[in-house]
C-alpha cells in the first residue's frame, strides 16, 4: 500500500493529549502513589501528556446522596453556607500539582459534571428526579458562574495556571431519574447558551483571563451543531469562548460520520480551539490486558484528529477502578490505568500504549495531515508534520496479516516504535523504504532525512 505524503492536506496544528482526574485522583491517600500516578501519565518517562482536566466537584450531603459508588461523589470547595474550604479535595489537588511538576502540562482545564448541590433543583449533583430535566435552578445561573470562577481564580492565585473553565458536560444526556451513578446535569440547547452567557458575563465583569471550554457535547450528532449555532450567535459568549469541545462517543465504527462532521467543523467552527475532550471504549468490551482495546483506541484517536479535525485528544479518565468491574477474572475498566478501590494495586491497561504512540512521539505544534488514505484491509494510517519538519505516521493494523507501506517521499531512515500483545513500545531503526506493519499492532514511524 502507498501512503501519499507529498500532497497531503494540512489541517492545522496539533495541541496534544490529556485525561481527566475525575473520580480517581481523590482516592489516592499517600504521597508516593500520587506522584507515581501523575508521572505515569504526564512525565517524559510516562505518556508525556500535556492537558490536565481537573474535576470541580459539586459537593454533597451524606444524608442526601443517591450515588452508591464511593468514587463518584466529589467534595466541593464551597460549603453549604457559601464559604470556601480550600483544604477540600486535597488528594485530587495533590495529583494535579504533581502532574504540573512534570513540566509537560501546558493546558489546565477546570470542568464540572454538575453545578454545586446548592444550585440544583434537587439539592443533589446526580441530576433531576426525572430524566432529561435540567437540575440547575433557573435563578442560580449567576451563582453557579460566580462560584466556579471563584474556584478557578483562587487556584490561579496560588500558582496553578488554569486557562479554561468548562461548566457543562454532555448536556444532552438524561442525567437523573430513578437510576443515577455519577454527577451530571441535563441542559436543553437554549439552556446551554443561557448558562454559557451567565459565565461570559461574569468573566467580562471581572475582566478575567479565563476562557470558556464548552459545551463538551456527548457526541458529534444530536444537538452538537445546534449548540455551536446558539453559542456563536452571541457576541459576548464568543468573546470569551476559548475552545469548542466535544466528546467522541457513538461514532466508533462510522468513519464517514466523522469525515462529514470534520468538514462541517472546518467550515463553521471559529473558536480558537476545537478539541475532542473525552472518549473511552463504551461499552467496554475488551479487558485491560487485551491489545484489542489498544487497537481500537489508537484508531479512534487518529480518526478524531484527522477525520473530525480535532486539535487535541483527551481520554476520559487517567485511571479507573478495578474493583466492582471484574468479570471472569478480567478487568473491563476503561481508564488508561487501572486501580483497586484503595490504590493498593494499580497498573497500565493496554490502551495506555495506544495513547503513547501519539503523545510520546508527536510534538505539540505539529501539523495534522490528511493523506487521503482511508481504512484498507484492517489498516489505518494517520500522519503528522513536526515543527522540525519530520513526518510522523501512526499505523494501526487490526488485521491478522502483516501489511506493507510504501511512501511517495524520500527519507534516509525511519525510527520505528512497535506495540503488540507480546511487547510494547519496542524501538528500532530501518533503512528499508518499505515498512512492514506486524499483524494486530500499532506502529509509530518517524521518517528521518
Amino acid at each position: 500500500m502507498k501512503l501519499c505524503l507529498k500532497n497531503a492536506v494540512k489541517l492545522g496544528t496539533y495541541s496534544g493529549f490529556g485525561a481527566s482526574g475525575a473520580w480517581w485522583s481523590p482516592r489516592i491517600d499517600d504521597d508516593e502513589t500520587a506522584r507515581k500516578a501523575a508521572d505515569l501519565l504526564y512525565s517524559d518517562d510516562g505518556l508525556k501528556m500535556n492537558i490536565y482536566r481537573y474535576n470541580v466537584g459539586g459537593g454533597f450531603e451524606a444524608d442526601n446522596l443517591r450515588m452508591a459508588n464511593p468514587w463518584r461523589p466529589i467534595e466541593s470547595f464551597m460549603k453549604k453556607d457559601g464559604s470556601y474550604d480550600w483544604d477540600a479535595d486535597k488528594n485530587a489537588v495533590r495529583v494535579m500539582k504533581y502532574a504540573l511538576e512534570t513540566g509537560n502540562v501546558d493546558t489546565l482545564i477546570f470542568f464540572a459534571n454538575s453545578p454545586h448541590f446548592t444550585h440544583t433543583v434537587t439539592g443533589q449533583t446526580s441530576g433531576g428526579f426525572t430524566e432529561h430535566f435540567s437540575n440547575l435552578a433557573k435563578d442560580k445561573y449567576e451563582a453557579f458562574a460566580k462560584y466556579f470562577i471563584d474556584i478557578a481564580e483562587h487556584f490561579i492565585k496560588i500558582g496553578f495556571p488554569v486557562k479554561y473553565i468548562s461548566p457543562i458536560n454532555e448536556p444532552q444526556w438524561k442525567w437523573g431519574g430513578d437510576y443515577v451513578w455519577q454527577e451530571g446535569c441535563h441542559y436543553e440547547p437554549i439552556e446551554v447558551r443561557d448558562c454559557c452567557k451567565a459565565f461570559a458575563a461574569e468573566l467580562e465583569r471581572r475582566n478575567s483571563p479565563l476562557l470558556l471550554y464548552t459545551p463538551e457535547s456527548g457526541n458529534i450528532k444530536d444537538h452538537t451543531k445546534e449548540y455551536y449555532e446558539l453559542l456563536s450567535s452571541d457576541e459576548l459568549i464568543m468573546k470569551h469562548l476559548g475552545a469548542f469541545a466535544y466528546h467522541s462517543y457513538g461514532s466508533d465504527n462510522n468513519a464517514e460520520e466523522k469525515i462529514s462532521f470534520g468538514k462541517w467543523a472546518r467550515e463553521n467552527v471559529k473558536s480558537p480551539r476545537f478539541d475532542m475532550s473525552e472518549w473511552c471504549e463504551l461499552p467496554c468490551k475488551h479487558d485491560t490486558k487485551s491489545f484489542s482495546s489498544a487497537l481500537i483506541n489508537a484508531r479512534i484517536i487518529g480518526e478524531d484528529l484527522i477525520y473530525s479535525g480535532a486539535e487535541s485528544w483527551s481520554a476520559w479518565v487517567g485511571v479507573n477502578q478495578r474493583d466492582g468491574a471484574i468479570r471472569e477474572e478480567k478487568c473491563y475498566c476503561d481508564g488508561l490505568l487501572w486501580a483497586s478501590d484503595d490504590f493498593s494495586e494499580y497498573g497500565k491497561a493496554m490502551r495506555y500504549y495506544a495513547v503513547a504512540h501519539y503523545s510520546k512521539y508527536i510534538p505539540t505544534g505539529s501539523v495534522r495531515l490528511d493523506t487521503g488514505f482511508r481504512a484498507s484491509r484492517g489498516l489505518n494510517a494517520f500522519a503528522f508534520l513536526s515543527p522540525d519538519g519530520e513526518i510522523i505516521v501512526v499505523a494501526v493494523n487490526a488485521s491478522k496479516a502483516a501489511r506493507v507501506f510504501d511512501f511517495d517521499i524520500d527519507f534516509d531512515f525511519a525510527q520505528l516504535v512497535t506495540s503488540s500483545q507480546q511487547a510494547q513500545l519496542v524501538s528500532d531503526i530501518t533503512r528499508e523504504k518499505r515498512i512492514h506493519i506486524l499483524p494486530e499492532s500499532i506502529e509509530t514511524i518517524i521518517l528521518k532525512s
